[in-house]
């Protein structure tokens, strides 16, 4: 009698039941696939233009460019407009209103933030805008960019993106342009460039046209920095708020690994020596360096400011 072989049948290979009965042994089932990846309606990014909108309407309306220009209320552009009439076109090109109006409201300011301690100012900067032409521009970058990542990664994320890169940009603002009042979102803008830029590389591995995602990513992260290095654009707060949202896309933006099951979509009998972890080493360690990165980075700037608030007063 020969010996009975340890190895298991090949695929295809026939079987014989003690009845006598035959047939071939079955390929094992194959893994479940993922589950789609959740997604979510973009309702913030919106909400956050509208209230640009809002915010920008009422700055016009506080300014009252004709109570202003009494002598000469011909001097306001569409004096039709009355109260919301745009400031001379030789006071602000961007159709707005004054720099002063500006101030009142919140603008980035290096001594009233710093000397007089209003450090509201750097949040409250990035819901100001300087006329309708800087509004429509940052609107527009907003909903292009910012609703796509919504709609992957969810309003949380997205929004604690925003904030947190808008005072990213705002720090590093207030350092470089003390002479000069500064206001508008797009140093959060920017920083959802930065995000979309780390979420790639955290994420290399599931996406299948790689160099083409590069490439176009690069492109429109290219042309809002040329757009940003016109006279009279505070591109420290541009620099300021991509890096401050590429080191936390790192952190809020990282993707399960391709082949990632969760638990309750293992199928029963399913091998559980084939269950791939959710995140890939790298992604981890990357988030905690950026992690790291931004805690210094933050502390450092109010710290800064501190010291600087205590030499001068």
């Amino acid at each position: 009698m020969g010996k009975k072989s340890s190895f298991p049948p090949a695929l295809g290979d026939d079987w014989e039941a003690p009845g006598g009965s035959r047939g071939q042994w079955a390929a094992p089932c194959p893994p479940p696939p993922p589950p789609p990846p959740e997604e979510w309606v973009a309702w913030l990014m919106p909400l956050i233009s509208i209230v640009n909108t809002v915010s920008f309407a009422f700055s016009m309306y506080v300014n009252d460019c004709p109570a202003t220009h009494r002598l000469d209320a011909d001097a306001c552009v569409f004096p039709s407009l009355g109260q919301f009439a745009f400031e001379p076109l030789s006071v602000n090109p961007l159709f707005g209103p004054s720099i002063y109006t500006l101030d009142r409201l919140g603008a980035l300011d290096f001594k009233k933030v710093v000397v007089e301690g209003e450090r509201w100012r750097l949040f409250a900067c990035m819901w100001l805008h300087a006329g309708v032409i800087h509004l429509l521009a940052n609107n527009l970058s907003l909903l292009f960019t910012g609703m796509r990542l919504e709609e992957e990664f969810g309003f949380v994320k997205i929004g604690l993106l925003y904030i947190l890169s808008g005072f990213g940009g705002s720090l590093m603002s207030c350092f470089s342009l003390q002479s000069n009042v500064s206001v508008g979102a797009s140093g959060a803008i920017f920083g959802l460039l930065g995000a979309m830029l780390s979420e790639l590389i955290t994420n290399w591995s599931i996406y299948t046209n790689k160099c083409t995602a590069l490439f176009s990513l690069l492109v429109v992260i290219a042309i809002n920095m040329a757009v940003g290095a016109v006279p009279h654009v505070d591109s420290s707060a541009h620099l300021g708020g991509f890096i401050s949202g590429f080191l936390l896309g790192f952190v809020l933006l990282m993707r399960p690994q391709f082949g990632y099951i969760r638990r309750d979509h293992i199928p029963p009998g399913y091998n559980m020596e084939l269950l791939r972890p959710k995140h890939k080493v790298y992604q981890y360690l990357l988030s905690f360096i950026a992690l790291v990165i931004l805690i210094i980075g933050y502390i450092y700037g109010l710290v800064k400011l501190q010291i600087v608030e205590s030499r001068l007063n």
